[in-house]
């Protein structure tokens, strides 16, 4: 069996960034850095506990470089950095399933810790086939498109619920639950670790039961821009981009692979 663990930051325990700065840029960032470790490994014993022979531990926030490599549990291979060809770096059609670490609620959600989808700074929103998704939906459609179902969420009470709308079958963990975008109150991290541990053991048991979660196609995606020389930017030049109003641009695409 093998596995990608992908590891955010906004949505592991004890996050919650600083009005005004994104998570990056407040005092919360370098304990995020070393939860993010913290709860990737919890997921890695239990994968490997669990008998598999091959995990990939992708650091996809941000620019790809938080994570104290060294302090990761030496059995797993690390993805970092940016420009690959596609999300999932290493990940092909032959793996078992993704886990997502410290996800966190789509744009737009009342009371999500930190919600955004992809930039909290750029993006409005992002909608596919008419629906708004966040990144949950959009990795898990990516895996789904390789045939590798999610297996594993661990986020707010926010994102678990939209994991599990979408995916009612995925094991997860409630990390904190959040009162507003720099409010939540969280589980102790060391209790959070735990819990990890034990659903993703309970994940690999039931992979029988879990499906890759598939977009029909054409895949149609429309971005609402917060600034309005963004769209304008999209949307110059050679682009297969669209403007729709002033702020909202729209392309097709045959796979969401095609995309992202």
């Amino acid at each position: 069996m093998k596995f990608v663990i992908a590891v955010d930051c906004e949505g592991l325990a004890c996050v919650v960034g600083a009005p005004g700065s994104t998570l990056n840029e407040t005092r919360n960032f370098a304990f995020a850095c070393a939860e993010a470790v913290r709860e990737a490994n919890a997921a890695a014993r239990a994968l490997f506990d669990a008998g598999a022979e091959k995990v990939i531990v992708w650091d996809n926030h941000g620019g790809s470089l938080n994570l104290d490599y060294e302090a990761l549990d030496e059995r797993v291979d690390i993805a970092l950095g940016v420009g690959f060809p596609h999300r999932f770096p290493g990940m092909d059609e032959t793996f078992s399933g993704v886990l997502l670490i410290g996800y966190h609620p789509r744009d737009n959600t009342e009371d999500g810790v930190i919600a955004h989808t992809f930039s909290s700074r750029a993006y409005q929103w992002i909608k596919v086939n008419g629906v708004e998704m966040g990144e949950i939906g959009l990795d898990a459609a990516v895996a789904g498109e390789l045939g590798v179902p999610v297996i594993f969420v661990a986020s707010d009470d926010k994102g678990v619920a939209e994991a599990k709308q979408i995916m009612p079958w995925v094991e997860t963990v409630t990390t904190k639950w959040g009162f507003g975008w720099n409010a939540a109150i969280s589980k102790h991290p060391k209790r959070v670790e735990r819990e990890i541990y034990e659903s993703v053991r309970k994940a690999v048991e039931r992979l029988h039961e879990m499906k890759p979660f598939k977009l029909q196609s054409p895949v149609h995606v429309q971005i609402r821009y917060k600034r309005l020389e963004d769209a304008e930017r999209a949307t110059r030049g050679a682009t297969i981009w669209r403007r729709i109003d002033p702020y909202t641009v729209e392309a097709t695409f045959e796979r969401i692979t095609d995309w992202l």
